[in-house]
């Protein structure tokens, strides 16, 4: 009996849409995760805290919990892996976070690279900015917070800064802090 080949390494650039400066990930991920997993690992490179629904769309399928009472098309998240969707290099998806805030992010796939020892998956390789704060109002109400943090003359400085804990930095960006977070949970699932 032929030994099965241990699944490829995707090398992903996730970027969300409609911010600027940019606020990007790069991440290596196996080909064979589920896309529930890779759910799990875009709320951990982005910074979102899991509080809201998602979806992913490729080439017009939906994928995410199916649920019965939005009587939409939804392939099971669970049962759907990566290399399913994502193909070839080139590809790309969307994936959805907060119906309400409607936070875009488009995925590419970038490179497909061999299975080796050295890669450690997944893991974040590169990346730029803090993910905005959860509920803030999708990519708008982000460009708003982010005057009114900056202008302390701005009428909605002080809640605002009280409302994100006084220290939100837009240009933050912790490499290290996420792989440790990464490998932290690494046979959790």
């Amino acid at each position: 009996m032929a030994k099965a080949s241990a699944p490829s390494v995707y090398q992903l650039k996730v970027t969300l849409d409609n911010v600027r400066p940019a606020v990007w990930r790069r991440l290596l991920v196996s080909s064979s995760a589920k896309l529930h997993q890779l759910h799990d690992i875009l709320q951990i490179a982005m910074g979102w805290t899991d509080s809201h629904m998602h979806q992913f769309e490729a080439q017009g399928q939906l994928y995410g919990q199916p649920d019965p009472d939005f009587g939409l098309s939804v392939e099971d998240e669970t049962r759907v892996p990566l290399d399913q969707v994502l193909q070839r290099e080139g590809a790309s998806m969307i994936y959805e976070y907060d119906f309400g805030d409607s936070w875009i992010h488009q995925i590419a796939l970038e490179k497909i690279l061999p299975a080796s020892t050295e890669l450690k998956v997944p893991s974040c390789v590169a990346g730029a900015r803090a993910c905005p704060p959860e509920d803030c109002g999708g990519a708008e109400g982000y460009a708003e917070f982010l005057k009114a943090i900056k202008s302390p003359s701005h009428p909605e400085h002080e809640e605002m800064m009280e409302w994100s804990g006084g220290d939100f930095d837009p240009a933050a960006f912790d490499l290290e802090g996420m792989n440790k977070f990464f490998a932290s949970r690494k046979g959790r699932r």
